[in-house]
């Protein structure tokens, strides 16, 4: 079954589907069905990482659908995560082979150093030292990113690219890289349109992959007080005018701005409804309006760690 999804091109002749399935933070035990409902509703694109430890379910997923005849490993388009804890060069293989091991695939199709910083080498996840405050390693993401490049060389994934990183880092990559990163995935939404890091990364040759599109209302910190983007009154009257859900505004947002966007989901009824975007369109009056309600407000702001000389967001963008 073709999917209908239109797919983006990445600098090294790769295509990603502009629209697949998130799974950060969808709950244990659900995601394997989700996937499989995203699959047969058209999704050709999931996005997963090491540290959401669901993806021995997403693997469950993708290979009950490969099984099935739905699709063909070929016709899926995996993205998954380096975690920061697996930065030290002679880590990156493995950890590569760990999540290829967990998903029960032969290759990923992208492979991302997840965020900029490095954290202490073991098996936490979130390391901390003495203190209680996030435990570093010092490895500069440029020795990662020539690990990461040889994973491509070993079949392991055929594209690489970078995730949270801001323009400063992006250069620097750039700077070293033998093989270019095709993504830097982003939180994205009108709160945080990232107006200057989208055309930035666009005249480099990175596609920008949003996260987040819909506002996260399921964040774990999240404060009851906290504006919901989907609730905003602007987005919900754009939304009447297209008779429209708020949650298809928002995606159909990212995807006219050349983004590529995973919104998640693990009720089918929302995974079926964020997949209906494709049969109308805003105007340009509708996407600059939604782009003034950009405040820079980040709401994955990953503030335990902005002691990392490699936090990136103190840059200006």
């Amino acid at each position: 079954m073709a999917s209908k999804v239109p797919r983006v091109k990445l600098s090294n002749g790769q295509s990603i589907p502009i629209l697949g399935l998130g799974t950060w933070g969808s709950p244990p035990g659900e995601v394997a069905q989700a996937v499989k409902d995203a699959i047969d509703i058209g999704y050709r694109h999931i996005d997963c990482a090491h540290v959401y430890q669901n993806e021995h379910e997403v693997g469950e997923g993708v290979n009950a659908k490969i099984k099935e005849g739905v699709v063909k490993r070929e016709d899926i388009f995996v993205t998954s995560k380096l975690w920061n804890t697996f930065h030290r060069p002679d880590l990156v293989e493995g950890a590569c082979r760990a999540t290829l091991k967990n998903l029960g695939l032969d290759y990923l199709d992208l492979y991302l150093i997840h965020w900029p910083m490095a954290y202490k080498e073991g098996d936490a996840l979130f390391p901390t030292d003495e203190n209680g405050k996030t435990a570093y390693s010092d490895v500069d993401f440029v020795d990662t990113w020539k690990a990461m490049e040889k994973l491509v060389g070993l079949g392991l994934t055929k594209g690489v690219g970078i995730s949270n990183f801001n323009s400063k880092q992006v250069e620097r990559v750039l700077q070293v890289a033998k093989i270019k990163p095709v993504v830097n995935q982003i939180e994205c939404h009108p709160y945080l349109a990232q107006v200057k890091l989208s055309p930035f990364c666009a005249q480099r040759g990175l596609v920008v992959t949003a996260y987040s599109p819909l506002g996260s209302p399921n964040r774990p910190w999240a404060k009851p007080d906290d504006p919901q983007l989907m609730e905003d009154p602007k987005i919900v009257s754009i939304a009447k005018k297209y008779k429209k859900t708020p949650a298809q505004i928002l995606i159909r947002y990212q995807i006219q701005r050349g983004h590529v966007v995973i919104p998640k989901s693990v009720n089918k009824a929302r995974i079926q409804s964020n997949f209906e975007v494709f049969d109308f369109e805003l105007t340009e009056d509708d996407i600059k309006l939604i782009t003034t309600f950009d405040c820079n407000g980040r709401l994955v702001p990953i503030t335990s760690s902005d002691n990392s000389p490699y936090y990136p967001f103190k840059a200006a963008f």
